[in-house]
C-alpha cells in the first residue's frame, strides 16, 4: 500500500559494489543507467563527489570489457549539490558512444557499474517485469501452487467502518450482505501483500494491453494481459450491473478478534487452510462491491474498467469475442456516476489509494471505446468519441497538475483521443487536437522544470510517494507526445527519466529487482522474503519523504527473515533534498513493489525502445 497505511531476499550481489559505511565511503561515485542505451539515444552519467572543483575528475573515460578506452571526454559543469556530503554533481556526456558493447565509465580511480549499448536494449527489463506479474498471480495459476481457491465462492460484505481516517483497522465487525457467492478467484496480488483491487487491476491491465498494442514486442505479455482480463471479467457482473472492487481486508479489529492481510506474514498457499476463528477472514476473504447492483459507479472505476475491456477488444482477433468485450466496456462505462460524485471509490479504506480526479478515466474509457468501435464498425463510435472529448475538455479545465501514474491517466487518454479523432475525421468536438497536445506538453514541462533544478535531472519529486512510477510515466509521456506530433524535443528528457530509475540516481540503485548490477535487493514482498527467491522484475516506489521514517521502518514479523542482515542502512549517507531510500524488507516506504509501478514501467520501456 501507499499513503500512510502502506505497510526478499539477500543475494550475494547485495554487498558487491555497495556503498561503504560512513567512515570508509568513497569520496566520489559514478551513477549510470545499469541497463544501458540504444545506440542513437542521448547518454548521460553523473559524477557525484565530495571534492571541491573537479580536480583529477576533470577527465573521464569509457572502457570496454577488455579495459580498452573507447571514449574520452571532459566532465561537464557542476550541476549543484546533492547533500552536504556530496556537494558536487557533474554531468558526463556519453552520447558519442554508439558502438554496441558492454562498458564502464572511469574518473580517476572511480569506476561505474557496467552498462550496455545495444539496439532494442531499453525494452530488455520489460521481460523481467512480465515475469514479476507471473509471480503476482493468484488462484489456480499461482506460480508457487494454487492459492486462495476459496475465493471461488466469496461472500459479499458491506463496506466496513474504520477506527480513523488514516488507519485500516476495522471498527466493529463485518456485515455479510446478499449477492454471493461470487467467483473472485485469480487475478494478481496487488503489491507485497495478497489483497486484490479492481481499481489497480483495471489500470494495470489497460497498460499491459497498451504495451502489447503500442510498444516493442515482449514475450508472454499478451498471455499476462489475458490473465488479468479474465479476472476483471469476473469483477463485472453484466447481468446485475455490479462491479466488485476488493478481495480481502488490510487489518483486523482493535480487539484482535479477527485478522486481516497485513496482520500476518506468510505464503499465500497457507490461507485457505488457516485455522481458528481469528483467521476467518484470511481463510474466507470478504468481497466488496463499488455500489449496489444497478446503481451508479464511481466514475474513475467505470472509466478505467471500460478502458481495459475496450483496449482488449482492439487487439482481439475473434470478432465475436471483440464485440463481447466492447459490450462489457460499454455497459460499465454507462454506469458511471458523473454528477454529485463526492469522494471517489478506490479501495477500503480510501486512504490506501487516495485518488481525487476522475475525468481523465472517463476520457480514457471513451477514447478506447471509440477506437474499438471504429475497428468493429460499430455506429456508437461517434457517441463515445464525443463523450471522451467532453471529459478531456473538463479535465483540462479543472483537474490538471499531475503527470502519468496510477492517479492520472490523461497522458494515454489524450494520445488515444487524438488517434480516435484522426481516424474518425470528426470536427466540432469539445476539445481540439491542439488542446490535447498542449496538455501532453504541459505534463512534460512540469517534469522538465523539476529536472532542470535537479543535479541528476529527475523529473519526479524525490520526497513524494511514487517517484519511480512518476519517472517512468514521464518517460512514457515523452514517447506518446512524439507519436502524435512527430516532435522529438522531449526524447532526451524521457530517456533521462528511464535512466534515473535504472541507476542515475543519488543512491546508484536500479529500482527494478534483478535488473542492473546494483538493484533493489530487499523488497517488502512476502513471497520473495520467505522463499529466498528474488522478485525479479519487481518495481518499487524508490525514494520517499525522509519524514516518513520518523517512526522507523515497518513491523518486523517473526516469520520475516531479516534483509539485509543487521540494522545497517547502507544508503544513509545519500539521504538528501528531503528524501530517503532504504533497501530493507521492512521499508514499505521505499521498497514495496506494486503492480501499478510495474505496469507503467513496462509500458515506458516498450515505448522507449525502437520498434
Amino acid at each position: 500500500m501507499r499513503a500512510a497505511l502502506a505497510l526478499a531476499t539477500l543475494t550475494t550481489a547485495l554487498a558487491a559494489g555497495a556503498p561503504a559505511h560512513a567512515a570508509s565511503a568513497p569520496a566520489a561515485f559514478i551513477r549510470v543507467d545499469q541497463v544501458g542505451f540504444a545506440p542513437a539515444e542521448a547518454k548521460h552519467a553523473y559524477l557525484m563527489t565530495a571534492k571541491t572543483g573537479t580536480g583529477a575528475a576533470g577527465r573521464f573515460s569509457v572502457v570496454d570489457r577488455h579495459g580498452r578506452t573507447v571514449l574520452a571526454g571532459t566532465t561537464g559543469r557542476d550541476l549543484g549539490a546533492w547533500n552536504a556530503r556530496y556537494p558536487h554533481v557533474h554531468d558526463l556526456d556519453l552520447t558519442r558512444l554508439r558502438a554496441p558493447g558492454a562498458y564502464r565509465v572511469k574518473v580517476g580511480a572511480v569506476t561505474s557499474p557496467e552498462f550496455e549499448v545495444a539496439a532494442g536494449l531499453p525494452a530488455a527489463p520489460a521481460r523481467r517485469i512480465v515475469d514479476f506479474f507471473g509471480l503476482q498471480r493468484d488462484g489456480a495459476a499461482a506460480r508457487g501452487g494454487p492459492s486462495h481457491l476459496n475465493d471461488r465462492a466469496a461472500s459479499v460484505y458491506a463496506w466496513p467502518k474504520f477506527t480513523g481516517p488514516d488507519t485500516d483497522q476495522i471498527k466493529g465487525g463485518l456485515t455479510r450482505i446478499g449477492g454471493g457467492p461470487v467467483d473472485a478467484e485469480g487475478g494478481w496480488f496487488d503489491a507485497g501483500d495478497y489483497l486484490k483491487f479492481t481499481h489497480i487491476l483495471s489500470y494495470v491491465d489497460t497498460l499491459l494491453w497498451a504495451a502489447e498494442r503500442d510498444g516493442t514486442h515482449v514475450p508472454h505479455l499478451r498471455a499476462e494481459a489475458a490473465h488479468g482480463l479474465r479476472y476483471l471479467e469476473k469483477m463485472w457482473d453484466q447481468k446485475t450491473r455490479t462491479l466488485y472492487i476488493q478481495v480481502g481486508i488490510g487489518a483486523g479489529d482493535k480487539a484482535g478478534t479477527f485478522a486481516g492481510d497485513h496482520d500476518i506474514w506468510r505464503l499465500p498457499q497457507a490461507d485457505d487452510a488457516a485455522k481458528g476463528g481469528r483467521s476467518r477472514f484470511i481463510r474466507h476473504r470478504p468481497l466488496f462491491r463499488a455500489a449496489a447492483p444497478g446503481k451508479p459507479i464511481s466514475p474513475n472505476l467505470a472509466g478505467r474498467t471500460a478502458a481495459a475491456f475496450a483496449l482488449a477488444a482492439q487487439l482481439e482477433p475473434s470478432r465475436k469475442r471483440a464485440e463481447e468485450l466492447l459490450d462489457k466496456a460499454a455497459s460499465v462505462y454507462a454506469m458511471a456516476k458523473t454528477t454529485g460524485v463526492g469522494r471517489l471509490v478506490t479501495s477500503l479504506p480510501h486512504a490506501f489509494y487516495p485518488e481525487s480526479v476522475w475525468r481523465d478515466d472517463m476520457e480514457l474509457g471513451g477514447a478506447q471505446l471509440a477506437l474499438a468501435a471504429r475497428r468493429l464498425g460499430d455506429p456508437r463510435a461517434g457517441r463515445w468519441l464525443a463523450q471522451a472529448a467532453r471529459w478531456a475538455a473538463e479535465y483540462l479545465g479543472k483537474e490538471t497538475g499531475d503527470t502519468f501514474n496510477l492517479y492520472d491517466v490523461s497522458a494515454l487518454a489524450h494520445t488515444d483521443l487524438i488517434r480516435a479523432i484522426r481516424r474518425s475525421g470528426t470536427s466540432g468536438l469539445a476539445v481540439s487536437e491542439a488542446g490535447l497536445v498542449a496538455g501532453l506538453r504541459a505534463q512534460l514541462e512540469t517534469g522538465a522544470r523539476r529536472a532542470a533544478a535537479d543535479p541528476f535531472r529527475a523529473g519526479a519529486d524525490y520526497a513524494e510517494f511514487d517517484s519511480v512510477p512518476h519517472a517512468f510515466g514521464l518517460a512514457a509521456t515523452s514517447r506518446l507526445y512524439r507519436s502524435v506530433t512527430g516532435d522529438r524535443s522531449y526524447d532526451a528528457f524521457g530517456t533521462g527519466q528511464r535512466n534515473w530509475a535504472q541507476g542515475t540516481n543519488p543512491w546508484g540503485v536500479s529500482f527494478i529487482a534483478e535488473v542492473g548490477e546494483h538493484s533493489i535487493a530487499c523488497p517488502h514482498h512476502q513471497i520473495a522474503n520467505i522463499t529466498g527467491r528474488p522478485a525479479a522484475g519487481a518495481v518499487v516506489n524508490g525514494p520517499n519523504g525522509a519524514k516518513l521514517f520518523a517512526d522507523g521502518l515497518g513491523e518486523r514479523f517473526d516469520e520475516m527473515p531479516p534483509c539485509p542482515p543487521g540494522k545497517v542502512d547502507r544508503y544513509k549517507r545519500f539521504t538528501g533534498r528531503g528524501s530517503r531510500f532504504v533497501d530493507d524488507v521492512r521499508s514499505w516506504q521505499t521498497s514495496e513493489p506494486a503492480d501499478d509501478f510495474a505496469a507503467v514501467a513496462l509500458y515506458a520501456l516498450t515505448l522507449t525502445s525502437p520498434r
